[in-house]
């Protein structure tokens, strides 16, 4: 079998003897190409994976000695301490995971925008820079078809009649090639579409949260603590069916004590307890946005009961969490299209005006309660804010499912979103969710107002 003829085959003598695509890439088409990346949708909606991205390639064109550790960006992008627990704050790996799977996203979009590809390897912090396709510096021939000379005489070619059976070999093969190119197409259009919408996404959540994640300062979690009470010692010790039943405080924090509806309490027999009385679905609701910001690279901090003012609010950006037992969400809310009304008609969320509509609360093994998601830009303290909250604590928890999740808030806002200025509007966004089991079920979109 005649192998390919290459170009030294043919006395031409290549460029360089090391292949040109083992050569790394030039500086210059580097730098071009981190431009065109950073300049993508994808990245322009990301203030923290853009700054993440162009320090990591800075580092790599700069020539450092020593490999980029996780350290030394915490210190430099997200101020930390220069020796502070990598294996306690996972921010750099968390938000090396977005910019991974940013730039995974930009080359389906845009694979030949540039002929420098960017990488990030995983477990690793140092860039890295190839060439799209790689350059060719030899020039390959395929095997010569010409039949060798022969001195004997050639037999001429026999001709036969195609018969019935070949045509239909063929029409079956043509059947099947345009079955294969159907399927093709019908998936690289589905794969499309939903690229499309994953970035939408993308770009919609990032847009909401964008005056927090522009904010130097850290963005604060403000979570209730209602006052809580609880029966005496004494109360326990008198309502002991057998001795020595409530001593320990283990039994007294898990049961109850033994009390018929028609026994009389005093006052004196209920004793505030100052550690407790933060309910379950505003928890829940704080460790999801804790979470999320995590993931994104932006600093919070919660703050609990008195831990936190007005005048913290004129200082940073805020998330308030929970509603009639926050009586901050209740001051923000105040005279907004949606809010918190409580009167002897019990509590809900109300709509201006006589004809106004209300949500409340439905109880049962199966029940429904209502969050609302109040994005004001102005809120009046100078700074941006957020309020995550329910009737009760199940609605707060499904708000802010609403906001951590780029699809479900991409839905939401969908017809809002087609206005550019959008990002600049104050939003409520009324969700339900079905609470079985003291859990909140999916947050579904029952109204949006936004001015």
């Amino acid at each position: 079998m005649e192998q390919p003829r290459t170009a030294e085959g043919l006395g031409i003598t290549s460029p360089a003897p090391q292949q040109a695509h083992d050569l790394e890439p030039p500086s210059a088409l580097v730098v071009e190409a981190l431009r065109l990346i950073l300049e993508s949708s994808l990245f322009r909606a990301s203030k923290r994976g853009s700054q993440f991205l162009h320090f990591v390639v800075q580092y790599r064109l700069q020539n450092h000695p020593e490999p980029l550790k996780e350290r030394t960006i915490g210190a430099a992008l997200f101020n930390r301490p220069v020796d502070y627990s990598t294996g306690d704050d996972s921010v750099v790996r968390a938000q090396a995971r977005e910019v991974r799977r940013r730039l995974e996203k930009y080359y389906l979009a845009c694979p030949s925008d540039s002929p420098v590809r960017i990488n990030l390897p995983v477990g690793s912090y140092s860039s890295e820079f190839r060439w799209a396709v790689p350059p060719r510096n030899e020039i390959v021939f395929p095997p010569s078809t010409s039949r060798p000379v022969s001195s004997s005489p050639i037999d001429p070619p026999v001709s036969r009649p195609p018969t019935i059976f070949s045509g239909m070999a063929s029409n079956r093969r043509k059947l099947l090639l345009g079955a294969v190119t159907v399927a093709t197409i019908f998936l690289a259009v589905l794969l499309g579409l939903k690229f499309y919408r994953t970035t939408v996404a993308d770009s919609v959540i990032s847009q909401f949260w964008s005056p927090a994640f522009a904010s130097s300062k850290p963005l604060l979690i403000c979570l209730p603590k209602p006052i809580f009470y609880r029966p005496s010692l004494e109360v326990y010790k008198r309502t002991a069916k057998s001795p020595g039943e409530f001593d320990r405080e283990l039994d007294r924090m898990t049961h109850p004590p033994h009390l018929q509806p028609d026994d009389f309490i005093r006052w004196g027999d209920m004793v505030e307890f100052y550690d407790y009385g933060v309910s379950k679905g505003d928890v829940e609701a704080t460790i999801r946005l804790s979470n999320f910001l995590s993931h994104q690279g932006k600093d919070s901090e919660v703050r609990i009961g008195n831990g936190y003012s007005s005048e913290d609010l004129r200082n940073s950006p805020a998330v308030v969490v929970g509603a009639f037992s926050n009586p901050l969400t209740i001051q923000l809310a105040s005279g907004l299209h949606f809010s918190f009304v409580d009167d002897d008609k019990g509590t809900r969320i109300q709509e201006p005006g006589p004809t106004g509509r209300s949500w409340s609360s439905k109880h049962g093994p199966v029940g429904e309660d209502y969050g609302l998601v109040t994005r004001l830009v102005d809120s009046g303290t100078g700074q941006f804010v957020v309020l995550v909250a329910g009737v009760e604590a199940s609605g707060s928890d499904a708000a802010a499912d609403l906001i951590v999740h780029p699809d479900g808030l991409e839905k939401a806002l969908r017809n809002l979103s087609m206005s550019k200025d959008w990002p600049k509007k104050n939003i409520q966004i009324l969700v339900s969710t079905t609470v079985k089991d003291d859990v909140a079920g999916p947050p579904r979109v029952v109204a949006v107002y936004a001015w």
